[in-house]
């Protein structure tokens, strides 16, 4: 899949992340904490309280693992959540552009070396047509979280590639995670709350990122190099313990880039 065959936008070609502008989250109320969560593995300990579903349940699987299958676009809103969660709803809706998935996530205290071993590319685009606009994830982050960091990677296994972004209350990006490897550091005592909603890349968009000042290139925050060299061993040691558990059961989890199968990927990661 090339994203040369779609309509993409410029502001994602140079880094292939936007941060806009910080959003004032304490005039909000707290929806999230009335939202019904599922039980649903991404990288972490997470759940997720679906707004937006392929066709309304309260469910996360892709759109394309359905009864007729879809691409990640036209979510269909679940009914019991969007009425306890209107702004949570406004704010996804404020771009204009077509939605797909639309949930929140919630994310318990994790390390930088789990970060750096859950560390994944998402599957955006399926099914989606050839001309059409390239799927995008919006992260608008909910609870005050100074310390935490969005963990982007061009390259997984190239720390020279990692660009750290903080995600204190109301900070607000789009990344291309189809071609970023991303994963979210979250040093806390509490879980950590997160609006993530898929987009089409087209004008819309395009128009909603310059009105937020969208800029595609922010310094990383820094890091101590004894925790960076920690992490990569704690992420390499749970690599090697992975693949050779799957081998020992003749299984070959990854895909020629190195990346989780999907199955083996959430099995791993309930194991983890």
């Amino acid at each position: 899949m090339n994203p040369a065959d779609y309509v993409t936008l410029p502001a994602f070609e140079q880094t292939g992340y936007v941060v806009l502008d910080s959003y004032d989250q304490a005039q909000d109320p707290r929806e999230w904490e009335q939202l019904a969560f599922v039980d649903w593995k991404s990288s972490g300990d997470t759940r997720f309280a679906p707004l937006a579903s392929a066709y309304g349940d309260l469910e996360c699987n892709g759109f394309w693992n359905h009864t007729p299958p879809k691409t990640d676009k036209d979510g269909v809103w679940v009914p019991e959540n969007i009425a306890v969660a209107p702004r949570l709803v406004a704010r996804a809706q404020e771009p204009g552009a077509n939605i797909g998935r639309c949930r929140v996530i919630e994310l318990q205290p994790n390390t930088y070396g789990e970060t750096l071993y859950n560390l994944h590319r998402d599957d955006n685009n399926r099914l989606n047509p050839e001309g059409t606009g390239w799927i995008v994830r919006a992260f608008f982050n909910l609870t005050d979280d100074p310390d935490t960091m969005m963990v982007l990677r061009e390259d997984r296994d190239d720390p020279s590639t990692e660009t750290r972004i903080p995600l204190p209350a109301g900070a607000q990006a789009i990344i291309d995670t189809q071609r970023l490897w991303h994963a979210v550091w979250h040093p806390s005592d509490r879980a950590r709350y997160c609006l993530i909603t898929s987009y089409e890349s087209g004008p819309e968009l395009d128009a909603y990122i310059t009105a937020k000042n969208g800029v595609s290139w922010v310094p990383s925050h820094p890091i101590d190099p004894q925790v960076a060299a920690e992490g990569e061993a704690t992420a390499q040691a749970k690599r090697d313990a992975r693949a050779a558990a799957l081998a020992a059961r003749g299984q070959d989890p990854t895909f020629g880039d190195g990346s989780l199968k999907a199955g083996a990927a959430m099995e791993v990661l309930s194991e983890a």
